[in-house]
């Protein structure tokens, strides 16, 4: 399970040293949400292998508790807090096992990344810093409570099945925020909205054509912090071309599989349709421009965006699918992918370019007489939240589907005159000489459920530059992560 340690070691080399020796150490260890038993044990060894005080909860979440330096003991109690599994993405040309493989990062100039794959700064440059802490000898802090906590990605269920009466600190230092001039303040909530059902097939025509359809670079990027910036959607961009192929040339799907993770913004969708002989060029050339007039549209936000149309099952000792989607059907699904609601829905009409409330038709997968999609709706607003997910619910149950809702989790609500703010705003404005953006994120945190269980507890999210997270673009800045450190570090001498 190891990723060339000689190939790290410029990575290694970096300031501050132990933070980025910690993060080459994490980034060893697999840690998909759902799939943290490594993790979580690595993690609590690391603690009982300091001597600190070292408990794992029922559900997996890790608390290493560490005294405060001497002079520090009357200080205000401070609970560092970051979630340890990662998004496991790659490109689809990139060969890597997340379960066997450590990540393979590389230094770019003033930014770390990993070569074709998620790199894990979410959230692990924040599990690093909270490591590098407690392993220290030598920077001075009050009594600390490490929160490690598992499975923010795909439900936050670490932080919902978190007891209450475990943590005793008055302050929560969340490091999961990725712009270094920010601190967050306040976040959305979110709902998983998950339809399945069945369809009756049909034949495919005699002498058919196969035609296998890629939509394939597109940016993608986080369903919550990069849905504004109107980036393509691999599965609305597929069911524009299906709906229209089916309409003007009869094209019958035989599958669709598009998207991977809901908290991840589509990257890639895959579909194969049958045609008849007698239209195939004419949909094939039609395609080409329809293509084209969406690269135009998406030139800005994805220029790397492309379709692949490749004839298979061309040669005779393949064997094609015989049966697709029934036509009634197909019709209503395909209508139905092409309506679904996507991207920003609402801005909040309080805060300035904060989204309030969006939905990321996140999965789709139709094959084998069996559909399923998924989408991740968000708001900061719990009932603007539900209803669009409502909405989500009548639309799926149109088409005969069964709907279900999930993994809910509320919304952070802002206290901008908390003592932690103010505190933080003024170490951060003497340290860099400008004011911190003091404002609330459309991305899911976890403080909003922690603050539900500990509301006397003040909170605030920041961290360092990170770019492309939930994508294999994904990379940390090295100097942001310097400046972060230090206001981290400031912080804790003054809490």
């Amino acid at each position: 399970m190891s990723s060339s340690p000689d190939s790290h070691a410029s990575i290694r080399a970096l300031s501050p040293t132990p933070l980025w020796n910690h993060f080459c150490d994490l980034n060893q260890v697999p840690r998909a949400s759902k799939r943290e038993e490594r993790v979580t044990q690595f993690a609590a060894n690391f603690g009982r292998g300091l001597q600190l005080d070292t408990t794992v909860d029922e559900v997996g979440n890790v608390i290493i508790r560490k005294p405060a330096t001497a002079g520090f003991e009357g200080r205000t109690p401070v609970i560092l807090q970051a979630h340890l599994d990662m998004v496991h993405q790659k490109n689809s040309d990139t060969s890597f096992d997340f379960d066997t493989q450590g990540i393979q990062m590389e230094l770019r100039g003033d930014w770390v990344a990993a070569k074709g794959t998620t790199l894990g700064a979410d959230n692990g440059i924040g599990v690093a810093a909270i490591m590098a802490i407690l392993a220290s000898t030598d920077i001075p802090h009050p009594p600390l409570e490490a929160l490690f906590t598992i499975d923010e990605e795909t439900g936050m269920t670490g932080a919902k099945g978190l007891a209450g009466g475990l943590l005793h600190g008055q302050v929560l230092l969340n490091l999961d925020t990725e712009e270094d001039d920010e601190l967050t303040i306040g976040c959305a909530g979110g709902v998983d909205v998950t339809a399945t059902g069945s369809y009756t097939t049909r034949g495919v025509v005699s002498n058919a054509r196969y035609l296998r359809i890629m939509v394939r670079g597109l940016k993608g990027g986080h369903s919550g912090m990069d849905i504004h910036l109107g980036r393509g959607n691999a599965n609305k961009i597929m069911a524009r071309l299906l709906w229209q192929v089916a309409k003007k040339f009869d094209g019958q799907l035989l599958q669709f599989d598009g998207g991977s993770l809901r908290n991840a913004i589509p990257r890639e969708a895959v579909a194969l349709l049958s045609l008849s002989a007698k239209v195939a060029a004419e949909a094939q050339q039609w395609l080409r421009e329809e293509v084209a007039a969406i690269a135009v549209e998406l030139q800005a936000t994805d220029p790397d965006f492309a379709v692949d149309l490749q004839w298979q099952f061309e040669t005779a000792d393949a064997d094609p699918p015989l049966f697709g989607l029934e036509t009634s059907f197909q019709l209503a699904f395909l209508s139905a992918l092409y309506a679904c609601p996507n991207g920003v829905a609402r801005m909040s009409p309080k805060m300035a370019g904060l989204v309030e409330t969006s939905n990321n038709l996140a999965r789709v997968i139709a094959a084998d007489g069996e559909w399923k999609v998924g989408c991740l709706t968000r708001s900061s607003i719990n009932t603007a939240r539900d209803n669009l997910a409502r909405s989500l619910v009548a639309l799926w149950e149109m088409i005969g589907g069964e709907v279900t809702t999930s993994g809910d989790y509320p919304g952070w609500q802002p206290q901008p005159e908390s003592r932690i703010v103010e505190l933080m705003s003024s170490t951060y404005q003497e340290l860099f000489g400008a004011s911190p953006k003091v404002a609330a994120c459309h991305g899911g945190l976890e403080c909003g459920i922690l603050g539900s269980k500990y509301p006397e507890v003040q909170m605030i999210s920041f961290g360092p530059n990170i770019r492309g997270a939930h994508s294999p673009d994904e990379q940390v800045q090295v100097s942001s992560v310097q400046k972060s450190w230090r206001l981290l570090l400031e912080v804790l001498q003054r809490v």
